[in-house]
């Protein structure tokens, strides 16, 4: 995936123990089955990569996981690329 890509959300699903943090954290979720947009693709020395969205903003966050104030990103993998038709459809409807 690449900044500028078209996604679609996959998983947005939040693990039962996590909900409340996440609520307070991540105000403004993804939406299963949305289509979304990379503004920004973000790799920490963890290994996770997490991507910012152009279509959600949140303000940033200390995580004391990395130590830094950032705004919170989404898993990479609760996303996928458009399939070709898809992109298709899309650059139809945006010429209308």
């Amino acid at each position: 995936m690449e900044v500028g890509e078209r996604v679609v959300c996959i998983d947005s699903s939040k693990l039962p123990h996590t909900c409340d943090e996440l609520s307070v954290d991540v105000p403004n979720w993804v939406v299963e089955g949305n289509q979304y947009t990379i503004r920004e693709i973000r790799e920490h020395d963890f290994g996770a990569v997490g991507v910012l969205l152009e279509e959600i903003r949140n303000e940033p966050r200390y995580f004391r996981l990395i130590d830094k104030v950032i705004e919170p990103m989404f898993k990479i993998s609760r996303f996928r690329r458009l399939k070709p038709r898809e992109v298709r459809v899309l650059e139809e409807i945006n010429a209308i």
